[in-house]
């Protein structure tokens, strides 16, 4: 496996793992968590950029974020928004971020009709490198298979390319 491949496992039907080894000390790929001026140049799939970024980085505090399509070539995702709302319940810099992740609308109430999913962060250091670690706990197994239905794992995959062009960019 290249460090720049997304290793993926399902635990118990509704826990899903991610791991990625970024060339970039871990307290650098920490910060580009918690900063939405480093937030805005890599979250979300290629061809989605961020133009709603407001975080209150503490347990407690909420991150409302917007995803908008701007790529043409995306047909029927060209234009579309999707908007996000996270809870972050524990921090421990530079180790982990723990947080509810919910879909909502543009003035942040949570869309009820899709589960939230508690995620946890962990951010592992390799000899100056930084192994990220998601762990996604579902609701259900129904609810994993419906976010991977919709592409989550690409999304991923294209984000966290970003993130490593990013990391690249400012290291």
């Amino acid at each position: 496996m290249s460090n720049y491949a997304i290793d993926s496992r399902v635990e118990n039907d509704r826990v899903l793992v991610l791991e990625r080894v970024f060339d970039a000390p871990r307290e650098l790929v920490f910060k580009m968590f918690k900063e939405p001026e480093h937030l805005k140049h890599w979250w979300g799939p290629i061809g989605w950029e961020l133009p709603v970024c407001n975080i209150d980085f503490r347990p407690g505090g909420v991150w409302h974020y917007c995803m908008k399509c701007i790529d043409k070539n995306q047909g029927e995702f060209y234009g579309m928004e999707s908007w996000g709302k996270t809870i972050y319940k524990e921090i421990n810099e530079p180790e982990s971020i723990l947080y509810t992740d919910y879909f909502s609308d543009a003035e942040g109430n949570i869309n009820e009709e899709m589960p939230g999913t508690d995620v946890t962060l962990s951010f592992l250091d390799q000899d100056g490198k930084t192994k990220l670690v998601n762990r996604a706990e579902y609701v259900s197994a129904e609810a994993l298979k419906s976010v991977m239905d919709m592409g989550m794992l690409e999304g991923i995959s294209q984000t966290w390319d970003r993130l490593a062009q990013r990391l690249r960019e400012i290291k």
